[in-house]
């Protein structure tokens, strides 16, 4: 059984309770270790995000710009951001590239087999959109459609 480091309880600082509580139950069922990679965001935080493969050297991570469309990530009315992302840990070594796909796909199973999407209200980055497929990413159900302060 794995459990959420003192790290990854901070990056989970500022997130909606459902989340928080959705991810420290998860990890003690998942069947892979994970850390919490991303909680809240800045506009500039996620700006950076953006500009990767576009102006600055990488793959496109993201295709919100922070600023024009905003992220789940950044402060709702409510004043709590709506996402959070993961990094599965396998064997020590941080498994984030396409190749690894599966191993979120584990993850998100279980989840769902155990009924934590529905008791949460969650939805998962790698099957909530029709044409981007964001597997570290995690979301309350709806986040979308909740006014940004």
């Amino acid at each position: 059984m794995y459990t959420l480091s003192e790290t990854s309880l901070k990056m989970l600082k500022g997130v909606h309770p459902n989340l928080v509580n959705f991810m420290t139950e998860l990890i003690k069922i998942s069947p892979w270790n994970f850390k919490i990679t991303a909680g809240v965001r800045t506009a500039e935080e996620q700006n950076r995000l953006y500009q990767k493969g576009r102006t600055a050297p990488g793959s496109k991570v993201t295709n919100v710009d922070g600023y024009k469309l905003k992220s789940n990530h950044q402060i709702k009315f409510d004043g709590l951001g709506y996402a959070a992302d993961i990094g599965v840990i396998v064997n020590g070594e941080y498994k984030g590239t396409w190749k690894d796909f599966h191993y979120y796909q584990d993850i998100y199973n279980t989840a769902k087999n155990a009924g934590l999407l529905e008791k949460y209200s969650i939805e998962w980055g790698g099957n909530c959109w029709r044409t981007f497929k964001d597997a570290p990413h995690w979301q309350i159900k709806g986040a979308d459609r909740v006014a940004y302060k």
